[in-house]
């Protein structure tokens, strides 16, 4: 599929969704960790799902750049 300017246009899907223990890796912290800082309101920004915590990789990845900006 092409856009009006004739160049190629991909079908992006949305990256599968993060879970603690993936976020956990990511970090190098321990699951309890993102636990705590959740509670405290700190950390990346994750959403209810049922039972589960979904953390979304754009944000994680977001959150992490601006340590470095705040650093």
């Amino acid at each position: 599929m092409t856009n009006e300017k004739g160049r190629t246009m991909q079908n992006e899907e949305p990256e599968r969704l993060w879970g603690v223990a993936d976020v956990s890796a990511f970090l190098g912290v321990p699951v309890s960790t993102l636990y705590q800082w959740r509670y405290q309101g700190i950390g990346p920004a994750g959403r209810r799902v049922g039972r589960h915590v979904r953390y979304d990789p754009r944000d994680v990845r977001r959150w992490f750049a601006e340590l470095d900006d705040a650093a």
